[in-house]
């Protein structure tokens, strides 16, 4: 990082590592995190086996002339997510505006608890307006 990097380029490297997942009763699964493209994006690669079949990537790159993050997410179910968010009060949030059944949702990501061994990430909904959120899925992080 260069003098004139943005200090928020380093926001998101808490999440960088091998990470063993668990989830409700017996989820499991892993996810690698790497800093790739002269350390200016995070890759992600989710592998859900053997608890779900769902394996995906991501991308997040800090968008400095928009001021916030941007992640593109998709995986072998054929799903395109995209996500903008930023780090604020020890939380990484990323959200998106989309449907479901014909009604406007926002969907969200929510990394918390974030300690140097683990952490705690919430895919979450809300059906009004994001005055109310729905975990829909959480899954706690394990350092390797």
């Amino acid at each position: 990082m260069t003098a004139t990097e943005p200090d928020e380029l380093r926001q998101f490297d808490f999440w960088l590592g091998e990470w063993a997942l668990t989830w409700g009763e017996d989820g499991r699964g892993t996810n690698r995190i790497t800093a790739v493209l002269d350390n200016r994006v995070i890759k992600e690669e989710f592998d859900g086996t053997p608890s779900t079949p769902l394996q995906g990537l991501s991308v997040s790159t800090y968008n400095t002339q928009l001021g916030k993050w941007q992640q593109t997410w998709v995986d072998n179910s054929g799903s395109y997510l995209d996500f903008v968010g930023e780090f604020m009060d020890g939380k990484m949030i990323f959200s998106r505006e989309t449907t479901l059944e014909g009604k406007p949702i926002i969907q969200r990501m929510v990394w918390y608890n974030i300690a140097e061994k683990t952490l705690d990430w919430n895919w979450e909904r809300s059906n009004d307006g994001g005055e109310t959120w729905q975990v829909v899925w959480q899954i706690h992080y394990q350092r390797k």
